[in-house]
């Protein structure tokens, strides 16, 4: 028997509003809540949360002396459409020279690594 259920994935960030209209940019859903905690529900029930955190010091991807902490695989039907939305929105590569792969790396604007995939 299960101890917890999961309530929700929380990003700190430098500002959580900011980071929300991003992912819901990517993932759609609409953006609620205001100051340090803000929330993204998504269109299928889902949320992501996002927590301002001062002082946040990104993730550095690939670091293999540092954590990368966590990261998103968002699954995408055009791995090139996705990849040039995601640009026009303010992410970064990460990973993304190799076009034989099935996925592709990115930091979004607060700096945590995402994975578009095609798989």
């Amino acid at each position: 028997m299960a101890v917890a259920e999961l309530g929700v994935v929380v990003l700190d960030c430098p500002d959580p509003r900011a980071l929300a209209r991003f992912y819901a940019d990517v993932l759609g859903g609409t953006v609620e809540g205001e100051g340090d905690w803000v929330d993204l529900k998504l269109p299928d029930g889902r949320a992501l949360a996002f927590q301002a955190a001062p002082g946040f010091v990104p993730p550095k991807w690939p670091a293999p002396d540092d954590s990368q902490q966590f990261h998103l695989d968002l699954t995408v039907p055009d791995l090139d459409a996705a990849e040039k939305a995601v640009l026009e929105l303010g992410a970064r590569p990460l990973g993304a020279e190799d076009r034989t792969r099935t996925f592709r790396v990115y930091a979004d604007p607060a700096g945590h690594p995402f994975c578009l995939c095609a798989c």
